[in-house]
């Protein structure tokens, strides 16, 4: 059976890497093999999966090791096996975050990294699909499978659309498909009914609704994910029914994104924009 590779887009401080985390927790969890590469310079995207502990990135490695780079200098084995890896990014100020992006995975590829028992490589991408870099994995057909964290909020659904334009332009080239939507929730009205609706305009679907619970942000507070911090909490329950959502998952689509204004008009249809000259 082949590797699933999987990248998470969303709008910046949307909570992918979070998502991320508590998501492959659950696989791990319930026994698969999973790598996670982080595509952030923060390099904070395996940060609970290793209870906080920074681990050096690929660029960091490369440029302070003058030894020969292997496997053991890049990945760390985290919470339940799952195999992270951060890919970092220059310096502040100088050169190009992608690239980091870039050089982590074909080092990783060249290294062997996957091959043998995984199941799955899930990359955590920063932001939109703005810079080459960034879109590397769906540009170059690295992750078949794209999944999009999005919320109710007004900018979260902007960013959403504007990154199903990458993957249908990536799409008509290759393999890749956007998998659906992930909404992680911010309690905005009529949330989950419009994530439903934004997802039937684009021709994909909501994978999963993930409510809002406030022990997600105590179990980061102590550098772990749900899934290790409470196991027998609803949450952990919820990231459980999303892991087996995204492992049972078979509709896969090329978005068809919407023009503003059609997006503008659904959160119009759905109660979110009140001011006097967004009114029906």
């Amino acid at each position: 059976m082949s590797i699933r590779q999987v990248a998470i887009y969303g709008k910046g401080g949307i909570g992918k890497s979070t998502t991320t985390q508590n998501l492959t927790a659950a696989l791990a969890e319930s026994g698969k093999q999973v790598l996670v590469v982080g595509c952030d310079p923060k390099a904070d995207s395996t940060r609970l999966l290793l209870g906080g502990l920074h681990q050096k990135t690929v660029l960091d490695t490369i440029r302070d090791n003058r030894l020969e780079v292997t496997l053991d200098h890049l990945v760390k084995t985290g919470w339940g096996g799952i195999r992270c890896v951060e890919s970092g990014g220059p310096e502040p100020g100088v050169g190009c975050a992608g690239r980091g992006i870039i050089t982590s995975i074909d080092m990783l590829e060249n290294l062997g990294a996957y091959t043998g028992d995984l199941d799955y490589v899930f990359y955590d991408v920063l932001g939109d699909v703005v810079c080459g870099g960034f879109a590397m994995p769906i540009r170059e057909g690295k992750a078949k499978e794209i999944y999009i964290v999005a919320s109710g909020e007004m900018m979260a659904l902007y960013a959403a659309n504007n990154i199903c334009k990458g993957i249908k332009k990536y799409a008509a080239k290759g393999d890749v498909r956007l998998g659906g939507i992930i909404c992680n929730s911010r309690n905005v009205d009529n949330e989950q009914p419009l994530l439903r609706a934004f997802s039937e305009e684009i021709g994909s679907q909501l994978v999963y609704f993930i409510p809002r619970d406030n022990i997600v942000q105590r179990a980061e507070i102590n550098r772990q994910t749900v899934i290790q911090y409470r196991s027998d909490s609803g949450q952990a329950n919820e990231y459980r029914a999303l892991a087996k959502a995204i492992n049972e998952n078979a509709g896969f689509a090329i978005p068809e994104p919407i023009s503003q204004d059609r997006l503008e008009r659904l959160l119009l249809e759905h109660g979110m924009m009140e001011t006097p000259e967004y009114k029906i």
